[in-house]
This record gives C-alpha cells, sequence and structure tokens, in this order.
C-alpha cells in the first residue's frame, strides 16, 4: 500500500530572518527552518525531547513520545506543533515501507543518533532527522538550502540569537511538558510477579528440556531393540511370541543395569551423578546447535582478579570482602556457583555504579564477569538478579559508559551464549521499569549488539557481530525474534555500508539470513528497499557466497 511523504517546513524566526539578516551578515537568508515528516496521518519530528510524533497542522492533537518504548505521555495543543502552521508543504514521493517497519525504524532512532540528549540546534536537528527518514522511506531528500543553512548561521553573528530564540521558545512551551502524566511505577509485588514468572519460564525450558532427553532415551532403546529384531531375521530365525520377549527382556536388562548402578548409589553420590549426567546432555545439546561465536581467550582471569583486588583494596565494608573471596573460590578455586552468598550481586552493583571508584574498576569487573559468563552454572548467579536487575540495568546504558567500559559489557554478553541455560536468560521478555522505561533483557541484548555492532571501535564491532550471529542462530525459535528481527536487519543493512571484514561480513549475513525465517516479508521488504543488495558482496568467500545466494533467493 502506497502512502504519501510530505515535508513540513516551518520558520523559526517568524518572518525575522529575512528582515534583520541583510543587516547582521550582509546578506539575505529567508528563514530559519525547522521541518517534519508527514505520513501515514502523523507528523514526526526531532527536538531536545527526542523523536515525537503529531496529528498534522489544524487539528486538536495528541502528542505522543515514541523515543524506544518508553512509557507513552499525552498532552494536547490546538494546532500542530509550537510554531502552528508549517510555512510550506513539499511533497517528497510515496513510500511502500510498511508502517509496523517504520514504527520499528524510528524506535531504533529514539534510542540511538536521536535520542534527546543528541540534539544539536546547529549540527545535528530536526533537518537532519527529516532527511534520514525521507531517505528510508522513500529515498528522496529535503531542500538542499534547508541542510546548508546552519553552516551560513554558524558562520555569521546569527548563531548566538538563534540559540536565545530557541532556548526562549522552549521555556515558554516547559508549562505544557510539565502536563505530561507521570510514568507509571512498577510496584514491589508486581515486579515479585515478574521475578517469578521468569523463574517459572525457566523451570518450564527445563522441564521441557528434560522430557526431550526422556524421548530421546526411548527412542534410542527403540532403536536398539529393533536392532536385535534385524540381526535376529538375519541370523534366519523368525520373530516369534517367546524371541519377542526374549528382546524386550534384552532392553530391560540394559536399563536396569544403569538404574541398578543409581540404587547402590549413596544419596550424595546419586546427586553427583545427577549433577554429571545432567552436564553430559548439556553438552551433547551444545555439539547438536549452531555453534555460538565467544571470547574464551579475551583475559586471563588472574590478571584481571589481582588488577581488580589491587584497585579496591582498603575500600571494601566487611560483608563486601567476603564477596570479594567468594569471587576468588568461584573463579579461581573452581568452586561452583553456590560459593556465591546471597549479598553478592550487591557487591557487583557497587563495583559498577559507584562513582567514587575509578572506570578501571568497572572495566576489571566486566572482564571477570565475562570470564564467568562462561561457566555452566552462571545461571544460577543470574537468577539471583531477577528482583533489582542490577547487571541489566548496567548494560541498558551502554551508550553511556566509557569505550573501554562497553567493549568488556559487550564481551560479557556475547559469552553469555556459550550455555543453554544463559542464552535463554538473554531472550527474557518480562519488563521492568528504570528510569522511567520499560526494558527488558530481550531489549538490552539487542541495545547491546546494536550498539556494539554500528561504533567505530574494531574491538566492539567484533563483539557487536557475535552477538548479533549469536541471537539470530538461537536454536529454539521464540515470538521474541519477531520483535526485534527488524530493528536488528536495520542495523545489519546500515553495518554492510562501513566496509566490513569477511570474518564480520559472514557473521552478519548468517544473521540476516536467519532473520528472513523469522521475518518472511518485512526483512525481505527492508533488504530490497534500503540496500545494500547483498549480491554487492559476492565474490569475498566462497562461503559468504553461499550464504549470499541463500539470502537472494529469498527476496527476488
Amino acid at each position: 500500500m502506497s502512502n504519501k511523504v510530505e515535508l513540513y517546513i516551518y520558520d523559526l524566526s517568524r518572518g525575522m530572518a529575512a528582515s534583520i539578516s541583510p543587516m547582521l551578515i550582509g546578506k539575505r537568508i529567508e528563514g530559519i527552518w525547522h521541518t517534519s515528516i508527514v505520513v501515514y496521518e502523523r507528523e514526526y519530528f526531532f527536538g531536545s525531547g527526542g523523536v515525537e510524533s503529531c496529528t498534522p497542522a489544524g487539528l486538536h492533537v495528541s502528542f505522543l513520545c515514541i523515543a524506544f518504548r518508553v512509557n507513552l505521555f499525552h498532552l494536547t495543543l490546538n494546532g500542530s506543533t509550537a510554531l502552528g502552521a508549517p510555512l510550506e508543504i513539499v511533497l517528497l514521493g510515496h513510500t511502500q515501507v510498511p508502517y509496523s517497519v517504520f514504527f520499528d525504524y524510528l524506535n531504533g532512532l529514539g534510542e540511538g543518533a536521536y535520542a534527546g540528549c543528541n540534539y544539536k540546534l546547529l549540527t545535528h536537528n530536526c533537518n537532519v532527522f527529516s532527511n534520514d527518514v525521507a531517505q528510508f522511506l522513500c529515498g528522496a531528500s529535503i531542500p538542499k538550502h534547508i541542510l546548508d543553512l546552519p553552516n551560513e548561521i554558524l558562520q555569521s553573528r546569527l548563531a548566538p540569537l538563534i540559540e536565545s530564540f530557541v532556548s526562549q521558545l522552549e521555556q515558554s512551551a516547559r508549562p505544557i511538558a510539565e502536563e505530561r502524566t507521570p510514568a507509571r511505577q512498577s510496584s514491589p509485588d508486581f515486579e515479585a510477579l515478574n521475578s517469578e514468572v521468569e523463574a517459572t519460564r525457566y523451570h518450564s525450558f527445563i522441564l521441557q528440556e528434560k522430557r526431550k532427553t526422556l524421548a530421546e532415551k526411548q527412542a534410542k532403546r527403540e532403536r536398539k531393540r529393533e536392532k536385535r529384531r534385524k540381526k535376529l531375521l538375519k541370523q534366519g530365525q523368525s520373530l516369534t511370541p517367546e524371541l519377542e520377549v526374549y528382546v524386550s527382556v534384552q532392553d530391560m536388562a540394559d536399563t536396569e543395569a544403569v538404574n541398578g548402578a543409581t540404587e547402590s548409589q549413596l544419596p550424595s553420590e546419586q546427586a553427583l551423578q545427577m549433577e554429571e549426567d545432567e552436564r553430559r546432555e548439556e553438552e551433547e545439546r551444545k555439539k547438536s546447535r549452531e555453534p555460538p561465536i565467544v571470547f574464551k581467550d579475551a583475559y586471563d582471569i588472574r590478571v584481571e582478579f589481582d588488577a581488580l583486588v589491587g584497585l579496591i583494596d582498603g575500600k571494601l565494608s566487611p560483608e563486601e570482602q567476603t564477596s570479594l573471596e567468594e569471587l576468588h573460590k568461584y573463579m579461581l578455586e573452581e568452586e561452583g556457583s553456590w560459593a556465591l552468598g546471597d549479598g553478592f550481586l550487591l557487591f557487583v552493583g557497587r563495583l559498577l555504579n559507584d562513582a567514587n571508584l575509578p572506570v578501571e574498576v568497572k572495566i576489571r569487573t566486566l572482564n571477570v564477569l565475562g570470564l564467568a559468563a562462561l561457566k555452566d552454572d552462571v545461571i544460577l548467579l543470574l537468577h539471583q538478579d531477577r528482583r533489582d536487575h542490577i547487571i541489566m540495568n548496567y548494560a541498558f546504558e551502554i551508550d553511556r559508559v566509557t569505550p573501554e567500559e562497553q567493549e568488556s559489557l559487550a564481551l560479557f554478553i556475547a559469552n553469555m551464549f556459550e550455555n543453554l541455560s544463559s542464552s535463554e536468560w538473554l531472550m527474557y521478555i518480562s519488563e521492568w521499569s528504570y528510569n522511567n522505561q520499560s526494558i527488558s533483557n530481550i531489549r538490552v541484548t539487542t541495545k547491546v549488539g546494536v550498539h556494539s555492532l554500528l561504533s567505530d571501535r574494531p574491538a566492539l564491532q567484533d563483539r557487536g557481530t557475535a552477538i548479533i550471529h549469536n541471537l539470530a542462530c538461537k536454536e529454539v525459535k521464540t515470538v521474541v525474534f519477531d520483535d526485534v528481527a527488524v530493528e536488528l536487519t536495520m542495523a545489519l543493512l546500515q553495518f554492510f555500508n562501513s566496509k566490513p571484514s569477511e570474518e564480520h561480513l559472514f557473521r552478519s549475513m548468517k544473521a540476516l539470513s536467519k532473520f528472513i525465517q523469522v521475518s518472511r516479508q518485512e526483512v525481505p521488504q527492508l533488504i530490497q528497499m534500503i540496500g545494500p543488495d547483498p549480491k554487492t558482496f559476492k565474490g569475498t568467500s566462497a562461503r559468504l557466497d553461499a550464504l549470499i545466494d541463500e539470502i537472494s533467493s529469498k527476496i527476488h
């Protein structure tokens, strides 16, 4: 379905620029332009509040903040924006992009480059936003004189006047902004319920896996029984009722031999045996799945731990010192996660969030956690965090921490895919409130992956491609992918324009091929409309060519 794409043009100076510019800079500037995109019967624009939308000019409107799925607020005004009716309306073209794809695209912009904190009046403003959105929707650009205007202003004496004017405009709009409905805060009971839901989901997953294992064992017994039957037939014997009984008895004897060995064990020995059986079954499941990309040799655990101890020596309470000793047992003495006490994650939260500690403390802590993520029983540590979300709240702030912290954080998330249980934990969809935003494990995982992928730091890109590859290659397909596949595809398509290495291209194309299987309509449409065409990378390597052929067969 085709939708009209229009550019609404406003003059921030309301005619003042045309009057005073000849006197101030010796040339006439027609206006100080503010623009927005009107499509799908909504007007979309960018300002200090982030990405916002309203009903187009002339109607009683309801503003909606749509900056990356935060809690919505409403306020009403007469007219379109605070500027009233547009000075000019330009038809840019028509778009075939589905609204759901566009909405996900805007969410991504609102979370990244077009978050409110990134707004700069003269360099990263509404006009840059309008141009990007127009390119996405219909491949058009907004008028060049609007995009070029900031350069003229920056080189003139108009810049301070414009800054002052817009500041006054925002001051006058502030009472309206205060009418926003406060975001609903989750109650403690609701948080506790969420935690119980997550625990139930996890135990349900474990139960399903155990049922699967039992079914596999039963199938194995059936195959063994059938093999015995075929052997008897090959020897020329007919399957009399007596021989059928013999085959069954043999099968039972095999089973009882295993069960008898277990029954003769002490309870403690049985527990150890069960742990060993589960570990062996986990290894078998690992072998049968798409291997994740993890970073096992990125750091030396003794070097990282000793550096951490040196940085926090003398700065810990007795309880925190105990937690540090527990961490030593878990990471260096190969004790199980049972060695970590109930207050351990509060200790981790202190190390990650205490502004009085040097940044290197956070980096070393994340490095240790990144190596802990490779352990089979790390899920027990993660489930301690179901209520406070210390780890994922910190990860959600990846775009606000130092680049070195970002690299360590991305490695932690990538390594979490080493084990089935911890990778499932990353996919949890239950939400909680953080800084007046509703977030979940999958949203945080996606944010870390996208941010890392689109970074200009090679190490961060490397870990970002690993995270998105691992996300896409999860062996259990869930509805989670329907929610994030489009967003991750948008990031991959943008990443392709950065001339990635063959390894990074392969990981990304592998992910893209998986996302096409999940979102059979929207992802192929995005690839066709936005590009680049995967065939552009043909000839890079044989394994990449095979993936490109697979993708091309599904989008053309």
